[in-house]
């Protein structure tokens, strides 16, 4: 009695759940140059159409990074939940498979063990499936978080300054959608400061 593909099938679908986790720290580990010198400053006047950087704002805004953290806490929860499970049902296959090749069980006992066997795979594909779904919600929720703080900012931010318009720039090689343009016009740095004093501040408040 050939059981391999339930084995198979079982080690594929833990190994679906260590994608989420992979996904979500795999931008921690490069911080994408500033288009503008370090230390540069902003001499945009109002009116103008600055830009600013989008990943470094990403990677070094206090409150993303600690949104992160604790996400990737949660993500690391379940992954490890759901190893124990398939582990667990491996092992239940495992033996099995042994009982069936030393003819320790006669066919029919086989036969309702194989289905049980089946019975526990289906049920543990809703379950991995369903902690992909939340690993997934998860990061979408850090995403949007994270959004709405920086776009509540710029928007508090060109209220002061009134800037035509602020583009937000992505990439490193050939950034988009600006691929060149005066540095004077880069305001990633006094955004970082802003956002990055704000959340201090912020953090201060809910504690008293």
């Amino acid at each position: 009695m050939k059981n391999t593909p339930l084995i198979l099938s079982i080690i594929a679908l833990v190994g679906v759940i260590t994608i989420g986790i992979l996904q979500l720290t795999a931008g921690k580990g490069s911080e994408t140059e500033a288009p503008a010198a370090e230390g540069t400053e902003i001499a945009a006047q109002k009116g103008a159409i600055v830009y600013f950087n989008l990943d470094r704002v990403l990677n070094e805004y206090d409150m993303a990074n600690d949104l992160r953290t604790a996400v990737e806490s949660k993500v690391q929860g379940i992954q490890q939940e759901v190893t124990r499970r398939g582990n667990r049902l491996q092992n239940d296959v495992n033996s099995f498979q042994e009982k069936v090749n030393k003819g320790l069980i006669t066919r029919s006992t086989a036969e309702i063990q194989q289905q049980k066997l089946i019975e526990q795979q289906q049920q543990f594909q809703t379950y991995a499936q369903k902690k992909e779904q939340e690993i997934a919600e998860e990061q979408q929720v850090l995403m949007n978080q994270i959004g709405d703080a920086i776009k509540k900012f710029v928007d508090r931010y060109n209220e002061i300054h009134g800037y035509a318009m602020i583009i937000a720039c992505q990439g490193d090689i050939l950034p988009a959608p600006i691929v060149t343009a005066d540095a004077a016009l880069d305001i990633t740095d006094d955004l970082l400061a802003g956002l990055n004093d704000e959340y201090v501040k912020t953090k201060a408040a809910e504690k008293q």
